[in-house]
């Protein structure tokens, strides 16, 4: 077997996490070598053995968190097939030896990039979407030529379990393997020399991560969270927003980490856009969301405590809620919820939220609303929405966020053509299609001499030697 599972309560030793690490070295090797034909062949059989898998992963979305079936496929399925057919379609390309024109001073020489695989991989995923944040990363790990260990959430163990079999399907324990297990599992792992580290996780995990990686000089891709605000300036469509900034915000319950944190609302259009969103959410999910076909639940009780205590918090410091507010945790259902009024000490003004409470904000002075957002760690992602381009530009130019969508939410995730990633707080380099790609790859910087004009600068120095070297700092 190549998935390395234990019972509950039993961590697997370091040393078997060892010899899994180990068993992959001369793999590591080999696929240097790989082509282009033996890569596709593993993309294509990965994404054919997901979907012969389809009914298995919508079941575990239900075990795990009662997730809609549509959603499952929607947030889970989907994006790695898409992931997987970019890859089958652009890898060649992204394979190919990236040719560069000499430089001044390299007149006479040929450059070019070639792109080799990192080596051994580690791909750390959460819980919140731990199929498509397994094995989306796999595929880019796979296009470059690597072997991988995957270690799953332990919060999510039928997803786990079908991560597992999946893998097994396609891989030898030599290549990719899934280790599972909880945080002392996590920490054996981090202890292992890997070449490099994909984490999907929070930033106070990224920063374990990376001290942990830095012991041994290993690269990382770091995929965090934060807060991302969400604007609706006076000249939005307040329905249309309503409807993407809810759809965006309550899918997955609101577990997403580009989900709209808050929302600052322009004072003039405040009462219309509560409205709208009140609509909206009557809509979808009725005057009983917790009955709700359409609702999936907080993964487990601990987290459901977090999101009470964050919602009671803000109640007892005078928030007022708008819509929602009811919790039951033996059943893991928090009501999508908004609140406004909320003061700036609360908790939740504070911590990622990570779960179905929306904050409503109002302004008048949008200089104010970027002026708290740069007061705050820079975000995993920024919305804004409005048809005033001055105002889009405004904000554009003055924050920063690892992405950014005017008058659409968390759809930058799916394109396969922009990298994904955050910056600084909210994470560290880029995922998806050729971004993803190059994460997994060491982008080799490689010179062939065809005339060796640096002869003229090798000793014996001349004076003839220093004009040459005062003409070129002119020219160069």
């Amino acid at each position: 077997m190549n998935a390395i599972s234990q019972p509950v309560g039993q961590v697997l030793s370091a040393e078997a996490i060892g010899q899994a690490f180990e068993a992959q070295r001369a793999t590591a090797i080999r696929l240097r070598q790989s082509t282009l034909a033996e890569r596709r062949a593993k993309i294509r059989k990965l994404r054919d053995t997901l979907l012969a898998h389809q009914a298995e992963i919508v079941q575990a979305g239900w075990d795990d968190f009662r997730k809609p079936a549509t959603e499952v496929e929607l947030t889970e399925i989907l994006p790695v097939v898409a992931e997987a057919n970019d890859a089958l379609r652009n890898l060649r390309g992204w394979m190919k030896p990236q040719g560069v024109w000499p430089s001044r001073m390299m007149i006479g020489t040929k450059g070019y990039m070639q792109y080799e695989p990192k080596g051994r991989c580690l791909i750390i995923a959460p819980w919140n979407y731990p199929v498509n944040l397994s094995l989306g990363p796999l595929v880019s790990a796979v296009a470059a030529g690597n072997t991988v260990i995957i270690k799953p959430s332990e919060m999510t163990p039928h997803a786990s379990a079908v991560i597992s079999k999946i893998v097994r399907a396609v891989f030898g324990p030599d290549e990719v393997t899934v280790i599972e297990g909880d945080a002392p599992v996590a920490q054996a792992l981090l202890d292992l020399p890997f070449d490099h580290v994909f984490f999907t996780g929070s930033p106070a995990i990224g920063k374990v991560v990376m001290a942990a990686a830095a012991k041994h000089l290993t690269s990382v891709t770091l995929e965090l969270g934060g807060k991302s605000p969400t604007i609706v300036d006076a000249s939005a469509d307040l329905k249309l927003a309503a409807q993407n900034i809810l759809w965006a915000k309550f899918t997955n319950n609101g577990q997403t980490c580009i989900a709209p944190d808050h929302i600052y609302v322009h004072e003039s259009v405040r009462g219309a856009f509560v409205q709208a969103c009140r609509d909206v959410l009557s809509s979808v999910y009725g005057a009983q969301p917790q009955q709700s076909e359409h609702l999936a639940r907080v993964v487990n009780e601990r987290h459901t405590a977090r999101v009470q205590a964050l919602l009671d918090d803000a109640v007892a410091r005078g928030a007022t809620v708008l819509a929602g507010g009811e919790v039951d945790a033996g059943d893991r259902f928090v009501a999508p919820t908004l609140l406004t009024d909320i003061p700036a000490d609360a908790k939740i003004m504070q911590e990622e939220i990570f779960g179905p409470l929306l904050p409503v904000i109002g302004f008048r002075d949008l200089d104010e609303v970027i002026a708290r957002i740069n007061d705050g760690p820079k975000p995993l992602a920024l919305y804004i929405w409005g048809r005033d381009d001055a105002n889009i530009r405004k904000v554009m130019q003055q924050t920063s966020s690892g992405g950014a969508c005017i008058n659409h939410c968390v759809v930058q995730f799916l394109h396969g053509n922009l990298p994904f990633g955050g910056v600084n707080n909210s994470g560290i380099g880029s995922a998806h299609g050729h971004f993803g790609f190059k994460a997994f790859s060491h982008e080799r910087a490689v010179v062939r001499t065809r005339i060796m004009l640096a002869k003229m600068f090798f000793p014996p120095y001349t004076a003839l030697t220093r004009r040459l070297i005062r003409i070129f700092m002119k020219t160069v």
